[in-house]
């Protein structure tokens, strides 16, 4: 029986960010679910139960903060290794990113190669 593939939540309110990093874990062998806002990310992360999840920080109708809280707070979910994506770039904001509960962080615009290998720390070499 054939693995299943690791699935990543994808949570950034930017439809372009978000369709260049589906086809690029897609071609890397990873199943993707993507979520245009802190709320949809929520909901998505409780219904899908990724593997792993990138969270923007600021979007609309819930930040990416609250949305990392409330996936923490749910017996369900709160294991998930949360990746926050920020343009915020201050050691405040990163150190705030990580009391609210983000194992990691990236620091918007970062290289492909750069998510990649934080996928790799996380659930190891490949999509599989």
């Amino acid at each position: 029986m054939a693995k299943a593939k690791k699935k990543i939540l994808l949570v950034d309110d930017e439809y372009f960010l978000l369709e260049i990093l589906k086809d690029r874990l897609e071609f890397h062998g990873y199943e993707t679910v993507t979520a245009s806002n802190g709320k949809e990310g929520v909901e998505k992360a409780v219904a899908e139960k990724p593997d792993l999840i990138f969270m923007d920080i600021m979007m609309p109708e819930m930040d990416g903060l609250e949305a990392t809280r409330l996936i923490r707070a749910n017996a369900d979910t709160k294991n998930i290794p949360i990746i926050c994506l920020t343009a915020l770039g201050r050691p405040s904001d990163l150190e705030n990113a990580k009391s609210n509960g983000a194992n990691d962080y990236m620091i918007k615009p970062f290289q492909a190669q750069e998510l990649l290998d934080k996928i790799q720390a996380y659930l190891g070499k490949t999509g599989q």
